[in-house]
């Protein structure tokens, strides 16, 4: 328990609006957006400044207090449950855009900015960040360079550390560092790829230099239905090898096509097994050649219909049911296990296989989707932690889904992070002498595990 006389102290720095310690406030910040652990904090405080943060920080140091940085907390890996306790640090009120220079593409900003806010406001300017995950309507900056977020969009432009220029840091002593440059720079080390993707285990981002890049000047959309999901996970190597890269590619099995049909009826015939949604963008003609490829091919190697989407609307209309397919994921269970592993791109049927054969032997329901392009499918297996034997099965499906991924050349997480899920297996997964080097750093830059403790290894 943190003593009060330090609850009116933070009262004191941010201002005791921005402290909260009721027993309803502290039960709204002991989760996040998907997973089933549950820990309430001491205290949640809503620094405004990076100054604020460093007092906090300070103290936290001198208390030896925990310290769990939380954005939107849309994070589908427990990454922002405060496992230990002690402070919430709830960074949403730093959410200034502090510069756009359309001239060289970047903008500087607080970890606070949501997603969705950024690319409207940048978006006047023919400009957009291109990191697209799901939960883009509230995700922030500072979460998604914790998590090194992706989305279907990072087939061809990469996930968010690609778009990281700079970063002011604060650490868990309650410095202030800056770390890296608005112009690309090859001096030194390359501190900012130690600490995007770190998980908030090393300090706070304070504020972030980002490059943004022009919007596609037309873009298409491409549905393609599969009577075998295995057959589509193979038709999206066809299309790679052919030398078109679409700026994404997603897959979606029969459970989703039905959910799809559902809320949105385009007559997807529900009792095909798969689709893959394609999206091409760039020039004109650039335009019209991928989609008269990706036509092809698909026509060549087992599609049972392709439609090319004949205006924006019915293109929206599409990728509006590939996000309402995967929310419905989220509703159809009292307990969803929605995972995120990735395996080499040729890999992807071998892993579809194994997922339809663990469903069997475990007696679970598994809903795949994912961002079929590079690797990256989300396994979700239906369940409920109040049925103790059938969640027991579900956690051995998806232990088993773990290990084949490993066994198959990929790795257990594409975009979601490590957090509290997968912290077993990411210890399997990661040579032993590499882990020994990320916990140096750790006790490097955190001596006393005051951020975030517990966090991508126990």
């Amino acid at each position: 328990m943190i003593d009060k006389s330090l609850i009116r102290e933070f009262g004191k720095i941010v201002g005791e609006e921005n402290v909260l310690a009721s027993k309803e406030a502290l039960d709204a910040y002991s989760y996040d957006g998907t997973t089933n652990w549950i820990h309430r904090p001491d205290v949640v405080v809503f620094p405004a400044t990076a100054d604020h943060i460093c007092a906090i920080l300070k103290i936290a140091t001198r208390e030896k207090i925990p310290v769990t940085p939380r954005g939107a907390g849309s994070c589908l890996s427990g990454g922002p449950v405060p496992v230990r306790g002690g402070i919430v640090l709830c960074l949403t009120n730093l959410k200034k855009v502090l510069k756009i220079d359309v001239q060289n593409r970047t903008v500087v900003l607080e970890p606070g900015v949501v997603l969705f806010d950024l690319n409207n406001l940048v978006g006047r300017h023919g400009l957009f960040f291109p990191p697209d995950p799901q939960s883009y309507l509230s995700a922030t900056i500072g979460g998604m360079i914790a998590e090194n977020a992706g989305g279907p969009a990072c087939l061809k432009y990469g996930v968010t550390q690609r778009y990281i220029r700079g970063i002011e840091f604060a650490l868990a002593s309650g410095s202030l560092i800056n770390i890296g440059k608005g112009t690309f720079n090859s001096a030194g080390y390359n501190l900012l790829e130690v600490i995007i993707g770190s998980e908030g285990t090393l300090g706070v981002v304070t504020k972030a230099e980002i490059s943004v890049i022009p919007i596609p000047p037309v873009r298409q959309t491409i549905l393609a239905v599969y009577d075998d999901v295995a057959v589509a996970g193979e038709n999206v190597s066809k299309v790679l090898e052919n030398g078109v890269i679409p700026g994404k590619i997603e897959l979606m099995d029969n459970w989703v096509i039905n959910r799809f049909e559902d809320m949105l009826q385009v007559g997807l015939p529900r009792d095909a097994d798969a689709v893959l949604l394609f999206e091409v963008d760039g020039t004109p003609e650039a335009v019209e050649a991928e989609t008269k490829k990706i036509f092809e091919i698909s026509k060549e190697h087992g599609v049972r219909e392709v439609r090319v989407a004949k205006d924006a609307d019915e293109a929206n209309r599409y990728w509006m049911g590939r996000r309402a397919g995967f929310a419905a994921v989220f509703g159809a269970a009292a307990t969803v296990m929605a995972e995120d592993v990735t395996v080499p791109r040729g890999r992807i049927p071998d892993l579809i296989k194994k997922c339809k054969e663990l469903a069997k032997t475990f007696d679970v329901e598994i809903v795949v989707l994912g961002h079929a392009g590079d690797g990256n499918l989300h396994p979700s297996i239906l369940t409920d932690i109040r049925n103790k034997e059938h969640y027991d099965r579900a956690c051995k499906a998806m232990h088993e889904i773990f290990i084949a991924a490993i066994e198959m050349g990929g790795v257990i997480s594409g975009e979601h992070g490590i957090g509290l899920e997968k912290q077993e297996f990411f210890s399997q997964s990661v040579d032993p002498q590499t882990l020994r080097l990320m916990k140096g750093i750790k006790s490097l830059l955190d001596p006393d595990n005051i951020m975030n403790p517990g966090k991508i290894w126990s």
